[in-house]
């Protein structure tokens, strides 16, 4: 039997892949090499400059299936100097393996790799495994995990089930899967007048007035109160920007943004239909015209309660000691994109450090996370 690879080491080997998005930094071919050499058949799925790996063992096409989606890429160190251990170093000290991405989420793909690799080496299934790694999840996304979806669509691959391996457990090892995620959407409002002289207001028309009246509109919506799975949706304005240095200037144009975190009762579009009317009410009561450019990152979505939820849970309950709570919390991940393909659940580490100077993950959970994707792999094709 061929020794076990250990998801530590290679968490190690990925954290010195300077990986920050969109470079690819040598993390993707070293994923493949370490597949390949396990009997994957790899397949670079890059588009538009973005790197991407799509790695199966066993038969394609084959009804069960289990698929794992996750990204080696990461996001900037911020300030180099404020890091008291080498961003790019995987060191392993105080239990912890240090580095940017051993929390988010170079642990997770490792952890997964590691157990897969064991899994078909040492008890051969009847079926397929799937992993499929962008290295643009912490990036614009158009061409990562879907441009993978897209080419597995066009050669007819396809996962029965799909875990996601973000960060998901907000305090405990184990203590929280995802089966849904908020949809998410931004939207920048420029309200137009004309400038002119402070002094002389009737000569000008001023954009402010009507553009805080319609912010505090929106400051006061009151969205819904939540549904069976979800968290009320919340609206937060994030930046009033005019850009007049001149007290006595009334200034042509100013601007907003705003985020929306909604829930399974509504769409990007029903939320546009509704802002947009009431930005055409302000615009009608003040004659400043209010334009609004929307941008919805994603939709809402839940995968209901059943069968690979329950499979994590109980594979979660047996390593961890702890039975995880089904939540839908959070910011996105790239399980929206998946969620159109198959049924998706998301789990991994806890997520304390991720994206913070420092960055880290627990050793012993690294362990943990193999044994729980280990355990999940068995019980799936058991």
């Amino acid at each position: 039997m061929t020794d076990p690879i250990c998801p530590v080491a290679l968490t190690a080997e990925l954290i010195r892949c300077p990986s920050i998005t969109p470079e690819e930094g040598g993390a993707l071919v070293l994923l493949q090499d370490v597949l390949t050499h396990a009997g994957f058949a790899c397949t670079r799925v890059d588009r538009n400059g973005t790197p991407n790996l799509f790695a199966r063992w066993g038969a394609q096409g084959h009804p069960k299936t289990f698929g794992f989606n996750g990204h080696t890429d990461v996001v900037p160190l911020g300030h180099p100097a404020d890091w008291t251990r080498a961003p790019f170093g995987g060191e392993q000290a105080e239990g912890r393996i240090w580095g940017r991405g051993a929390c988010d989420m170079k642990s997770g793909v490792a952890a997964f790799a590691a157990a897969a690799v064991d899994f078909v080496r040492d008890t051969p299934p009847d079926g397929a495994v799937i992993l499929a790694i962008t290295g643009d999840e912490e990036g614009p996304g158009h061409d990562g995990t879907i441009a993978i979806l897209d080419w597995m669509a066009a050669q007819g691959e396809a996962m029965a089930a799909c875990i996601v391996g973000e960060p998901t457990c907000p305090e405990q090892m184990g203590d929280m899967i995802k089966i849904g995620r908020r949809g998410s959407m931004t939207v920048h409002v420029t309200a137009k007048g004309k400038q002119g002289h402070a002094a002389y207001p009737h000569r000008a028309r001023n954009p402010l007035p009507a553009l805080v009246a319609y912010l505090d509109t929106l400051a006061r919506f009151e969205l819904d109160q939540g549904s069976a799975h979800f968290d009320p949706s919340t609206l937060a304005l994030t930046t009033i920007d005019v850009g007049n240095p001149a007290s006595n200037v009334i200034p042509a144009t100013a601007r907003a943004t705003l985020n929306i975190r909604f829930n399974d009762l509504h769409s990007g579009a029903s939320l546009s239909d509704r802002l947009r009317a009431e930005a055409d009410k302000i615009s009608k009561d003040s004659g400043i015209e209010l334009d609004l450019e929307v941008h919805i990152s994603g939709e809402s979505f839940l995968t209901p309660p059943g069968p690979l939820s329950e499979l994590v849970s109980r594979a979660v309950a047996a390593e961890c000691g702890i039975t995880p709570r089904l939540s839908t919390s959070g910011g996105t991940s790239d399980a929206r994109f998946v969620k159109d393909h198959c049924p998706v659940v998301e789990f991994g580490l806890v997520g304390s450090s991720m994206h913070q100077v420092d960055e880290f993950a627990e050793i012993a959970q690294i362990h943990q996370l193999k044994a729980v994707y280990s355990r999940v792999l068995q019980d799936y094709f058991a």
